[in-house]
């Protein structure tokens, strides 16, 4: 049995020729770990996706996405609910996942590190019928999301200029939450994050109690107050005290319901996504495999 390693060449903001020396470390890799591989490189967004699910037909042993949240949201969607565990070389601009489940930035060690790895449990977000890992979320994120998705530059400081700007124009909407935990509740919210990680990537941890494996999700909301007072509380991101920001609040859900007035815009693992007006999200304990060390 085989293992599958699928490439992003652009993850990262790195450029499309740059996908043949990702391919030879990789197959290095394996060489010297004698484990049979097999690589491919995405062509266009939804391929790690097909790539995987044939791979598991093929009886795949173990599936690695190599890129960032959303080649890792492709990859694990697919694997979801089987047997065959995913592997993380991360590659993206913020790897939020990699970074909450302690993978080695380098790739060569996180590459060993998952062919070596004893999978274990790992729950999935659902939002509308799209499987998370990390995070999605409704408010400016999912506007962030939608602006980064079509912009040419890519990596970290293109997504810092993105969100910036922002959280200087964003106008934020009345959301009516409902969930067994916490009852309904209405909220002018300039963040609704409904967290499987505590990260959004590059060490900003937006729900610090997160667990990828407690068969819950976080519901985070960020209300709208004076703007200007929340960016200053940014910093509280990289502090792990997200939850003392003002106008923040935190509940930890199986599901939620999410009413607007108009058609919301949300992301999943960074992937915006048009929805109606009304979403629901929840969590399916254990559903994926996970091999990381």
């Amino acid at each position: 049995m085989s293992t599958a390693i699928i490439i992003n060449p652009i993850s990262g903001g790195f450029r499309p020729a740059q996908a043949r020396a990702r391919a030879e470390l990789a197959q290095q890799v394996a060489d010297r770990a004698r484990q049979p591989v097999e690589i491919f490189i995405t062509e266009a967004i939804g391929h790690a996706r097909e790539l995987a699910a044939a791979a598991v037909r093929r009886g795949a042993r173990l599936v690695v996405a190599w890129g960032g949240d959303g080649t890792i949201n492709e990859v694990s969607s697919a694997l979801a609910f089987g047997e065959v565990p995913l592997g993380i070389i991360p590659a993206g601009s913020g790897n939020g996942l990699a970074r909450e489940l302690g993978v080695h930035p380098s790739p060569e060690r996180a590459l060993v590190d998952a062919l070596g790895a004893a999978p274990r449990p790992m729950d999935v977000g659902d939002v509308e019928g799209r499987l998370f890992v990390n995070l999605a979320g409704i408010g400016v994120d999912a506007f962030v999301a939608s602006r980064f998705s079509l912009a040419r530059r890519r990596g970290f400081l293109g997504y810092i200029n993105i969100t910036a700007r922002a959280l200087a124009t964003y106008v934020p909407t009345t959301y009516r939450m409902t969930s067994a935990a916490g009852g309904c509740v209405t909220s002018r919210a300039l963040l609704v994050t409904i967290a499987n990680s505590a990260q959004f990537g590059n060490g900003a941890r937006i729900a610090p109690g997160a667990r990828v494996d407690d068969g819950l999700l976080d519901l985070v909301v960020v209300e709208e107050r004076w703007r200007v007072a929340t960016i200053v509380q940014l910093p509280r991101l990289f502090t792990g005290t997200a939850d003392r920001i003002r106008g923040c609040t935190t509940q930890r859900i199986r599901e939620v319901t999410i009413e607007a007035d108009d058609p919301m815009t949300y992301h999943v693992d960074g992937e915006p996504v048009i929805g109606g007006t009304r979403v629901t999200a929840r969590v399916h304990p254990g559903a994926l495999k996970i091999a990381v060390r």
